[in-house]
């Protein structure tokens, strides 16, 4: 490991913002009440990374509490220290691996996920490390609340197409999908946010597909619900 990376892990140890592995464990069922001090909606951004996210969507939403979820400390580290220079207090950061998340958070207890450009694994043999394949859909599905909706932006022609078809031998329908997010009518404030990944695919010209749906047995969608991106 590099000094610069040695440096980083050594700082986010004193980072109050940052939870690592064992640490956040205790905060589940909680973490509005326990952490934040509050009783407000919780959003979580799975493979943050910078946790560009994480940090801009606290800050256009001040009223929700948010985390971002990463197992690179080295990346977590950006995020949770803009947080701390700008005093932005609904943010937080957990250090884990993700097919842990039923040990950190509660049933019904998240009120949106976000799967930000996530690594593809684009090989056959790592399908189930595919952060929406149908073991981690099954988790996402227990710790969000009804309703709740779920949000996935990549670059991966792959991973979206594989996606859409998880989605569909589960019987559910999109409520927004799109393989050309900047050329599509959808852009919002939030989908506007760029993560560090982003923008050097957007320089090469690579198309962004998002899409957007809920589990079964929510509640009913509106015709205008489905047009909004912001976190519930």
């Amino acid at each position: 490991m590099g000094k610069d990376k040695l440096r980083k892990f050594a700082e986010i140890n004193s980072f109050s913002n940052v939870f690592q592995l064992d640490e956040g464990r205790e905060l589940k069922g909680r973490w509005a009440s326990g952490y934040f001090g509050n009783a407000n909606p919780l959003v979580l951004e799975l493979a943050c990374g910078k946790g560009e996210y994480t940090v801009n969507m606290a800050k256009l939403f001040p009223e929700k509490n948010f985390i971002g979820v990463d197992y690179k400390g080295n990346r977590i580290w950006r995020g949770a220290k803009t947080a701390l220079e700008e005093h932005i207090p609904n943010v937080a950061f957990l250090r884990i691996q993700i097919e842990t998340l039923l040990d950190y958070f509660d049933r019904g207890e998240v009120h949106e996920i976000w799967i930000t450009f996530p690594d593809p694994q684009p090989q056959q043999s790592r399908e189930k490390k595919r952060l929406t394949a149908p073991s981690f859909l099954a988790r996402y599905q227990q710790v969000l609340r009804p309703g709740a909706n779920m949000h996935l932006k990549t670059d991966n022609d792959g991973l979206h197409a594989y996606t859409l078809e998880k989605l569909t031998e589960l019987g559910l329908e999109p409520l927004v999908q799109t393989t050309d997010l900047y050329r599509s009518d959808f852009v919002d404030e939030v989908l506007a946010i760029k993560t560090y990944y982003e923008r050097k695919y957007l320089v090469s010209d690579k198309n962004i597909n998002y899409l957007k749906w809920r589990f079964a047995g929510g509640n009913e969608v509106t015709s205008s619900e489905t047009q909004k991106t912001q976190p519930v």
